[in-house]
């Protein structure tokens, strides 16, 4: 049998003494940015996937050519295409690094760095007050927490 968890958020995601309704909103509005930012990076990465994916199947396309007797098509292919930068000087694995080290890493630095001087490092305060207003207390599946045994 699983004991019944306590009503309401745990500490990890209520709200510190002393912050306000706008802080919390900002910090939630924060919050969507990065995972928006988070998003567009998993999107570069099935950039980075697919590109990948395509320059070996060019290279297998290059093989069969050659065994088809197109060797000039296929020399031609092989040199102009396979391996070739996806933007000036860049692979797909250089974008990636270029937006991790100039984008990425500055935006969650600032939001850890926001959370932890305005609500002691808190994570998701405004989805965790939203999740108590909408959810309806006391019924199955809208407990405000996981049981504490599984």
């Amino acid at each position: 049998m699983n004991p019944v968890p306590a009503d309401g958020p745990d500490s990890a995601h209520s709200r510190p003494e002393g912050v306000d309704d706008a802080t919390v909103e900002a910090l939630g509005k924060l919050s969507e940015a990065l995972e928006t930012t988070e998003q567009a990076r998993g999107h570069l990465f099935a950039f980075h996937r697919l590109t990948g994916s395509a320059d070996l199947a060019l290279g297998e396309a290059v093989a069969l050519l050659r065994a088809a007797g197109h060797t000039n098509l296929a020399d031609r292919i092989d040199t102009e295409l396979v391996g070739r930068n996806v933007v000036k000087g860049r692979w797909t694995f250089q974008l990636i690094e270029d937006y991790d080290d100039t984008y990425y890493s500055v935006f969650t630095a600032a939001e850890a760095g926001a959370r932890e001087e305005l609500v002691a490092g808190k994570r998701h305060l405004f989805e965790a007050e939203l999740k108590e207003k909408r959810r309806t207390a006391g019924l199955k599946n809208h407990e405000a927490r996981p049981p504490t045994h599984w």
